[in-house]
């Protein structure tokens, strides 16, 4: 690999400390130099920065990215926002871990959030997942967490009960496996059956092993409604047992009648961190939500998985007090409705899968039922039989002051929990978190300065989930950079989601350029971490 010197560049460090300009040299993948008027070998690649901005590579704290790196290596839409590592396995989805008997249930589970995916494409531990990557090359760096619901079904199947202490010692094992391997922690779902059939025993008893590794707990915690403030009790509760070291996943306040409470739960999240709890927070800077249709339901119906659901659907009388619960919430059921809070015309279409119902995407679930000549509650239905569940949706839910709180946070580090489903109409934030951030909200609505962005975006991750050597800028660091212009902006939006950001014009991962003056170069410099 060609030794790269970049001068004429306004450093930005990672650390929050101000810019300065200088040069910098890459050597062997790493940063040999930082200074002025450097000198590398003399066949060295010379670019002028000619006062661009030049970072530490940033990286997405929380994505769904784990099906889309086998199919599309090179990830465009990412290291066209300066994305070098990106980690998977959020919200409890991964590929792995799966034993002989869960394989199918991980299969169609993992479907049911990016669509159909192949039996190829589950595994039976990290280290296969990984040798698959590498075997094919990867543009950005990739970490990865294990999900939950892979040790559940694994173990336990669908069943909507409290793991027992054979069933705790198996996944706990199997867990310990994973992480020697080297993911990088677990991930909590406890929205997402099966996941959400986790009781505090279980989840302490997997946090001690996560503990023992050193590496971190995430949680996708059990409301984001009314219930928020007491999710993140229970988070911490866990944490507090486990000793684990905690990231919540999408700090956010969700419905008209639930804003106003991101501040409170800073401020919970705070005194953890007083009492010795390890804890910080991710989230997106947008003010809807995505994620698939079958989180309208409530996590109760879903004992049995898909196949129990579709039986229960088959009682009338179970139909109709589903239908009115979610329609207008009530007591049938524990937790929020989410359509009671914010109406069927705030659920877009995103991603469909069934032929039939494709030209729906992009319409909200009132007009697209009205089009149809059916209630809404009854498309929902036919979702779940001809789309099996896996359509995605986004969900037009929350207020901006809690989006500034969050994102101002001392806590917070930067995740596009972006779900990749090509050919679909997704949200906007797979496209455009990362120059969101740097552009629009430090430009133009001056939410924090350039320095400050950036730290949000580098060194605050590569801390949370140890990426040593990564997330700052110093001699001896592997180079993962940056080199951006003042104007970085996004262009995505909700009506036109894929479309990429401006202003970046360079990306190296690990020494290897993936974006050159503004194009892709096709190189897969990237690792697993």
């Amino acid at each position: 690999m060609k030794d790269t010197l970049i001068r004429n560049a306004r450093i930005i460090d990672g650390t929050g400390a101000p810019w300065y300009r200088g040069d910098v040299g890459i050597s062997g993948g790493r940063i040999a130099a930082i200074g002025t008027d450097l000198a590398l070998s003399p066949e060295a690649r010379i670019i002028d920065a000619d006062e661009r901005f030049l970072a530490p590579g940033f990286i997405d704290a929380h994505c769904h990215d784990d099906l889309i790196f086998l199919r599309e290596p090179d990830r465009p839409e990412k290291i066209f926002q300066g994305v070098t590592s990106i980690v998977v396995g959020n919200c409890s989805f991964s590929l792995y871990p799966a034993t002989a008997g869960s394989h199918e249930d991980l299969r169609r589970h993992f479907s049911g959030l990016l669509g159909e995916t192949l039996p190829t494409e589950i595994f039976a531990d990290f280290t296969a997942y990984r040798d698959m990557l590498e075997g094919q090359g990867i543009a950005p760096n990739l970490v990865s967490l294990v999900g939950h619901a892979a040790l559940r079904l694994a173990v336990m199947g669908h069943d909507r009960r409290p793991a027992g202490a054979d069933d705790i010692r198996r996944m706990a094992a199997l867990l310990d496996a994973q992480l020697a391997q080297g993911a990088a922690g677990l991930s909590l779902g406890l929205v997402y059956p099966p996941s959400a059939f986790a009781d505090r025993d279980e989840l302490v008893a997997l946090g001690a092993v996560v503990r023992r590794h050193g590496r971190v707990l995430a949680a996708h915690v059990r409301s984001y409604e009314a219930g928020l403030l007491n999710a993140i009790a229970e988070f911490g509760d866990v944490l507090r047992a486990s000793g684990a070291a905690g990231l919540l996943s999408h700090l956010q306040s969700a419905g008209r009648p639930n804003w106003g409470q991101v501040p409170k739960a800073i401020a919970m999240l705070e005194d953890f961190r007083e009492e010795g709890i390890d804890i910080s927070f991710d989230m997106y800077p947008y003010p809807a939500g995505s994620t698939w249709i079958l989180q309208l339901l409530p996590p109760a119906v879903m004992d049995g998985g898909l196949d129990g659901l579709k039986r229960r659907l088959g009682d009338p009388q179970a139909v109709s007090v589903l239908r009115q619960w979610v329609e207008e919430g009530g007591d049938a059921f524990p937790g929020e409705s989410k359509v009671s809070l914010i109406g069927w015309d705030n659920v877009r279409l995103s991603a469909i899968g069934a032929a039939g119902l494709k030209g729906l995407e992009g319409q909200d679930m009132a007009a697209a039922a009205t089009a149809l000549g059916i209630a809404p509650f009854d498309l929902l239905l036919r979702f779940i039989d001809e789309d099996e569940g896996q359509t995605g949706i986004i969900l037009f839910q929350l207020h901006e002051d809690d989006l500034h709180a969050a994102c101002c946070g001392r806590l917070f580090m930067a995740g596009s929990d972006g779900l990749p489903r090509p050919g679909s109409k997704p949200h906007p934030r797979a496209f455009g978190t990362f120059p969101r951030l740097a552009g629009t909200l430090r430009r133009d609505k001056r939410w924090f300065s350039i320095e400050e962005a950036v730290r949000r975006m580098t060194s605050v991750a590569a801390q949370r989930f140890s990426l040593q050597g990564r997330g700052i800028l110093r001699p001896g660091m592997a180079a993962d950079l940056v080199l951006f212009e003042n104007g970085i902006s996004d262009h995505a939006s909700f009506e036109n989601p894929t479309r990429m950001p401006s202003g970046i014009t360079d990306v190296w991962v690990n020494g290897g350029a993936v974006i050159r003056a503004g194009k892709q170069t096709g190189l897969r410099p990237g690792r697993v971490l």
